[in-house]
C-alpha cells in the first residue's frame, strides 16, 4: 500500500505539466530537512540504487555513466533544496560524447522516450529513498515539489 505521503507526492508530479518552472528555494531549511550535503549524498546513493534496479525504468539506465548521473542528482537535489550547491548540468552519457558539456532538460532527455508511467516510477523510488534516511514528509514533499515542474521537459513519449 502506497503511504499518504507518496501519494501526494505523485499527485504533485503529475500537476507538475501544468506548472509554472520553478526555480531553487532562496532558503535552507528543506536543505537542513534533508541532511545537508552528507544527506543528500546518502539519499542520492539510494534512489540511483533503486532506480537502476527498479524493473519498470532500470533499462531506462543502461547507457548512463551513472557515477556522473549520481553527482548531477547531488548538486540538483542540493540547489533545489536551497543548499549551497549548484547543478553545473553539465550531464552527459556514454552514448553523448562529443554533444557538449552543457545541455537543459528537454535536450538531455529528448532521445530516451520517457513515459509519465515512467517518470512516476522514478518518482516513487525518490520517495522511497528520502523515507528510508528518514526525511519527513513535510520536507521531502517540498524537494518534490521543486523537481515536479521538470515532467513536461523529461516526458517525450
Amino acid at each position: 500500500m502506497i503511504k499518504r505521503s507518496r501519494m501526494a507526492a505523485i499527485g504533485l508530479l503529475l500537476a507538475s505539466s501544468l506548472a509554472m518552472a520553478q526555480t531553487p528555494y532562496t532558503e535552507d531549511s528543506t536543505y537542513q530537512g534533508l541532511g545537508g550535503k552528507e544527506g543528500i549524498k546518502k539519499i542520492v546513493d539510494t534512489f540511483v540504487t533503486l532506480i537502476t534496479t527498479d524493473p519498470r525504468i532500470k533499462d531506462s539506465f543502461t547507457d548512463f555513466d551513472i557515477p556522473q548521473l549520481n553527482v548531477r542528482l547531488q548538486e540538483q537535489f542540493c540547489e533545489f533544496a536551497g543548499g549551497p550547491c549548484k547543478y553545473t548540468g553539465k550531464y552527459h552519457d556514454k552514448a553523448m560524447e562529443g554533444v557538449g558539456p552543457v545541455r537543459d532538460m528537454k535536450t538531455v532527455h529528448q532521445d530516451l522516450q520517457i513515459t509519465n508511467a515512467m517518470f512516476n516510477a522514478l518518482a516513487e523510488d525518490l520517495q522511497i529513498a528520502m523515507e528510508q534516511h528518514n526525511v519527513p514528509s513535510s520536507v521531502s514533499n517540498k524537494l518534490v515539489a521543486k523537481l515536479a515542474p521538470m515532467q513536461r521537459d523529461i516526458v517525450t513519449k
